[in-house]
């Protein structure tokens, strides 16, 4: 079921053309709610200036053109020249009727497109920290909306898996002993493992020697060292695998591109670029100079590609993998959920692809870029020390800190009820409170804040689910007639208008990808609706205005649930 604004902007853009020819028609005349009426179109104000023509008197046409008889009852010009739209109450109540036929709850079933989305990326044998939360609870959401949207979404977890530091990670695994406890660390806490390694490399130059020796082993493709290397990928994938479990995330060992994945085409790269004249050879490296992209005293700035010393480096990899992913995965679009600093490596490597051939015209990458998580103090969230705060630290912090909130808001729940509660609201503030802001910009994480069951928080979302949920199991057996919902309260005018928002915010933020936005839409859903729950009773009601009002709770249960979902963020029964 289209929306208002659905509905309404192709009627007002054949009013244009009715009244001033197909030449002035406005593919989307911009309509917003107002004060004064259900919507309002601007449309007559930038038309005006074309036309040469007073805004009211556009206006006026306009009006005198458009037939909206079966969709408003009242139609005026106000201020300057904007044109105040009021829908029905019989429009409404069909509108709302038809969403609760749509299983789809007005979400469209878009033309399906190939995404690949490249998001998480964590190091192996590394502990996961706070940088890792936002790229991953981003994409995950991302890729979860797409797919809803009904696009075929490739996940890429582009891990870090390949490079000198396994020369002294294997031999320190060889040193402790392969199955040891101390290397099954690895699972739990690979930042110890990891430490241990870098000590030993640092002050033992026997160790360095070995561990130097052994980078050129696995480089070379020895078979043993692949087998060491493949072991503490395998422990890692129990620490990736616990984090995103715990995240409820939706990535898998299936996801897994890591670096290692491209080693067999970095050659490749580095020939086809130079046999079409695209790389060349500076101070012994080979790199590639692009218009446009200038360094410091206007110098050009080189994408390097192989380093002096024959090496390759990021700009080789995600070469590769812009070739894989649309040679291979077929992607009609690309998106790099990743740092907001890595912009102008990403335009480099996206120019040099282009010139190579590598990234046609017809497949758009996108970097969905990620600003950082601040302290209270303001400053990138960092432990006392002074060192990036591991995130499955912050996680036990947030259950806890919910813990003891739901401790103190509701005492009288079972142990067991707060038992299960503490995660789901845990874990839904930390990700929410990533999600409800621009994914570019950055946040101050508090906790205390999040975690609250008043404002824009998940668990006043996850609360607004659960009483919708409360009231059917009150309300007992359900009967909706056709033509069930009748709109005659204000309080149920709003609430009707925002439920047939629903499908075109999900569909926006697939297109802008900006979580953010459907976040802001539950928000403003939830406290539309507490409106109208404080206004308009329910099961006590006249039969016919308790089946209209159970039909507008029923659908705010579904879009708050389902938005959420889309979100991963849990919707508990009971709260």
């Amino acid at each position: 079921m289209p929306s208002a604004h659905a509905t309404l902007a192709p009627l007002v853009s054949a009013a244009i053309d009715n009244a001033f020819g197909p030449e002035y028609r406005d593919a989307d005349p911009v309509l917003r709610p107002s004060q004064f009426a259900d919507l309002q179109s601007n449309a007559a104000l930038p038309l005006a200036k074309r036309l040469g023509m007073p805004p009211r008197e556009v206006a006026q046409r306009i009006v005198e053109a458009l037939d909206v008889r079966d969709v408003c009852d009242e139609v005026e010009i106000s201020g300057p020249g904007f044109i105040n739209l009021t829908l029905s109450d019989a429009w409404l109540g069909s509108a709302v009727d038809a969403l609760v036929a749509d299983p789809r709850r007005g979400v469209p079933q878009e033309a399906p497109e190939r995404i690949v989305i490249d998001y998480s990326a964590p190091n192996v044998a590394k502990e996961m920290h706070v940088g890792h939360l936002r790229t991953t609870v981003v994409g995950d959401a991302l890729a979860r909306i797409l797919e809803h949207l009904g696009h075929t979404v490739t996940r890429q977890n582009h891990i870090g898996d390949w490079g000198t530091p396994f020369g002294m990670l294997i031999e320190h695994l060889l040193d402790v002993g392969e199955g040891s406890d101390e290397a099954l660390v690895v699972e739990t806490d690979p930042n110890s493992f990891y430490q241990a390694a870098r000590r030993k490399f640092d002050s033992d130059e026997a160790f360095a020697a070995r561990a130097r020796s052994r980078v050129v082993a696995l480089q070379g493709g020895d078979q043993d060292t692949l087998r060491l290397w493949g072991e503490l990928l395998d422990l890692s994938k129990h620490y990736f695998n616990a984090i995103y479990t715990r995240l409820g995330v939706s990535l898998t060992d299936a996801d897994l591109a890591g670096e290692s994945s491209y080693n067999g085409d970095l050659a490749r790269v580095c020939d086809e670029l130079t046999d079409a004249g695209i790389a060349t050879v500076s101070d012994g490296a080979l790199c590639v100079f692009l218009d446009g992209f200038r360094g410091r005293e206007g110098k050009p700035l080189p994408l390097i590609v192989r380093k002096s010393d024959g090496g390759y480096g990021y700009a080789t990899t995600d070469l590769a993998t812009v070739r894989h992913r649309v040679r291979d995965l077929y992607a009609d679009r690309i998106f790099y959920v990743i740092g907001a600093p890595q912009s102008l490596h990403l335009e480099m490597v996206w120019a040099t692809a282009r010139k190579a051939g590598w990234l046609p015209d017809s497949v758009e990458p996108v970097h969905v870029k990620i600003g950082n998580v601040l302290g209270k103090d303001r400053r990138i969230l960092k432990t006392r020390s002074g060192a990036p705060l591991r995130l499955m630290a912050l996680l036990d912090e947030a259950v806890a800190t919910a813990r003891a909130a739901i401790d103190a808001d509701r005492p009288g729940l079972s142990e067991e009820d707060r038992e299960a509660l503490a995660p789901q609201v845990g874990i839904g503030a930390v990700k929410y409170a990533d999600l409800s802001v621009a994914h570019d910009s950055e946040y101050v994480f508090d906790l205390d804040r999040m975690v609250a069951l008043n404002g824009n928080t998940s668990r006043y979302l996850q609360y607004a689910v659960a009483r919708t949920r409360s009231i059917f199991r009150n309300a007992g057996e359900v009967v909706v007639g056709e033509k069930a919902t009748t709109i005659t309260q204000p309080e149920e005018r709003a609430l009707a208008l925002a439920l047939l928002d629903f499908g075109d915010v999900v569909s926006e933020v697939g297109q802008v990808l900006e979580p953010h936005r459907l976040c802001t839409y539950l928000f403003d859903l939830a406290q539309t609706y507490s409106v109208f729950y404080e206004e308009c009773p329910i099961l006590r009601a006249e039969p016919q205005v308790r089946a209209s009002r159970l039909v507008l709770t029923g659908l705010t249960r579904d879009a708050l649930a389902l938005g959420l979902e889309l979100l991963g963020i849990d919707t508990p029964e009971t709260m």
